[in-house]
């Protein structure tokens, strides 16, 4: 019985490290703000701020979508990178099959890359 409990200490210990460590993380900074007086809320401070821009006074309110746009495709072409350096890697052991099917992927991207491009979708006013 003694045994098994051993095999478990080092998870225990790390979950008690990440666990002491996480909190500091979170309460450390809020902690020091309080005790230098940097924590001073303002009405500027208090407002809702997300996504680069104020909250809307109605919810119904028509706004531009050209950011979410932008990030979606940011995302999309910044996979495409994280998925570049792991075939290049590999690519002596997976062969013309492998190098094929990164073709058709890159090809794929590439259709919507001018689609994107010839729709608009990456310029900004």
């Amino acid at each position: 019985m003694a045994s098994v409990a051993a095999g478990y200490l080092p998870i225990l210990l790390f979950l008690g490290i990440a666990l002491a460590l996480s909190s500091a993380f979170v309460f450390l900074p809020m902690l020091v703000g309080r005790a230098t007086g940097t924590h001073q809320p303002s009405p500027e401070k208090l407002t809702e701020y997300e996504c680069g821009f104020p909250a809307f006074e109605d919810s119904r309110a028509q706004f531009d979508v050209r950011f979410y746009l932008i990030a979606i495709l940011f995302i999309i072409f910044d996979l495409e990178a994280a998925f570049l350096y792991p075939w290049a890697v590999s690519l002596g052991a997976i062969g013309f099959a492998g190098w094929l099917s990164m073709m058709i992927f890159l090809v794929e991207l590439t259709i919507g890359y001018i689609y994107a491009w010839k729709k608009g979708a990456l310029e900004w006013e």
